[in-house]
């Protein structure tokens, strides 16, 4: 006799099997037809679309841009969130796709900062420009199809069979030094050009003092009054596994660094975006004072201006940090695994700027040894080989080459 188990089990799988047709023949025929009925219409010349695929506030990664627009110009700027993930269940998210299709299919702009199979499941129409601002700097470790068939990416077949990433008209990067990275990892290979090392908008902030004090200032309002007057460690650490099961790592001794750091340090936690809240380590009771989580208090952004000390591990934050000329500090514990797991783009020894500590002991030794374990000169060759289109001045120059002079007529 079948237990309930069995029951529910066999259950949830047919379950995910239609939904996996589901989504093939969505994605494959309903997006594009959808799009090409409603492209039947003109395009509105004022129209410009920026899609937020997960969450639904504005980001880093379009914040700059959609302001300057908005403070120059009479655009029709729009933001979709589609609400990927998100807990808002299948049937709204699509609903929310399907939304966008429509209102895409008439506009002059198309603006993304992530990959998504809806990118690629429609062909832009004639007159419609496509950027992808991407949402991080640099070239770490591998993406896209620069990780087909290993344990972190996903396989050829599902490569080819669903496209995230569409002909762009421009993808602007960090630095001429790193082009190449984003033309492979995002299948760029037939208009290279679009690939520009002309800066990322996001970076502008970190030349901002006014930004700068306002983040400090947002960090002091949350502290509590001893806590204001202490160095600042900053451990923000990528994601493990994969996307849609990722974790975010817990060998990090948080009592250990209490003990050896409380008089004169507080850590501040900043887990990647893609980890769901009831993954994030717990911190222990008597490290509440001292270690506190900032995930969802403050932006990545404000916490790198506020921290006097970074911590990481491969994520990308390291190339803005990097602009700020603070200590940088890397925690990778798990380097060899990682590296044959989802593997980097240029041999992570020899690239970061700042010491590779295997365990908490080693990285207590080397805050210790600050400012004499930070090189300097280390630094501002990272800086100047990845970060040299990123000088304050991103936003604009990715506004002059995506829109030309097709927005003029609208300029205030």
């Amino acid at each position: 006799m079948i237990g309930h188990r069995t029951i529910k089990k066999i259950q949830k799988g047919f379950k995910e099997k239609k939904r996996n047709i589901d989504n093939f023949f969505i994605r494959k025929f309903s997006f594009p037809i959808v799009y090409h009925i409603h492209a039947l219409a003109p395009i509105k010349k004022d129209k410009v679309i920026f899609v937020e695929p997960k969450g639904q506030v504005v980001t880093e990664n379009y914040e700059l841009l959609i302001d300057k627009l908005n403070k120059d110009y009479n655009l029709d700027v729009k933001v979709h969130f589609l609400m990927e993930k998100s807990g808002v269940g299948w049937e709204e998210h699509t609903r929310r796709r399907f939304e966008f299709l429509k209102d895409a299919a008439t506009a002059s702009f198309l603006i993304y900062s992530f990959p998504n199979d809806l990118y690629g499941s429609f062909k832009p129409r004639k007159g419609t420009k496509v950027m992808n601002t991407w949402h991080g700097c640099g070239a770490f470790k591998k993406f896209g199809f620069s990780t087909v068939d290993k344990g972190f990416g996903r396989s050829s077949f599902q490569q080819h069979l669903y496209h995230v990433h569409p002909d762009y008209d421009l993808v602007p990067v960090s630095s001429k030094e790193i082009e190449w990275v984003y033309i492979e990892a995002m299948g760029q290979n037939k208009n290279p050009s679009c690939v520009k090392g002309i800066g990322v908008s996001r970076t502008d902030v970190f030349y901002q003092q006014d930004f700068i004090d306002k983040s400090k200032s947002h960090l002091n309002q949350l502290l509590n009054e001893k806590n204001r007057n202490k160095k600042v460690l900053l451990y923000a650490p990528t994601f493990r596994g994969g996307i849609a099961h990722s974790k975010t790592p817990n060998e990090l001794n948080i009592s250990e660094l209490y003990n050896a750091l409380k008089d004169d340090y507080i850590i501040l936690l900043k887990y990647h975006p893609l980890v769901k809240k009831r993954y994030r380590p717990e911190i222990p009771s008597e490290c509440s004072n001292f270690a506190l989580d900032m995930t969802d208090d403050m932006t990545i952004s404000e916490l790198l201006c506020a921290a006097d000390i970074c911590i990481t591990d491969y994520s990308s934050l390291i190339f803005e940090y990097s602009l700020l000329d603070r200590p940088l500090l890397f925690f990778a514990y798990d380097l060899d695994e990682y590296d044959t797991e989802r593997g980097f783009y240029y041999n992570y020894k020899d690239m970061v700027p700042g010491p590779i500590c295997k365990t908490t002991a080693e990285l207590i030794d080397n805050i210790n040894k600050l400012p004499e374990s930070f090189d300097v000169e280390k630094n501002n060759a990272f800086k100047k080989k990845f970060m040299s289109g990123c000088d304050g001045h991103a936003t604009e120059r990715i506004i002059s080459e995506f829109f030309g002079d097709a927005i003029e007529p609208f300029r205030k």
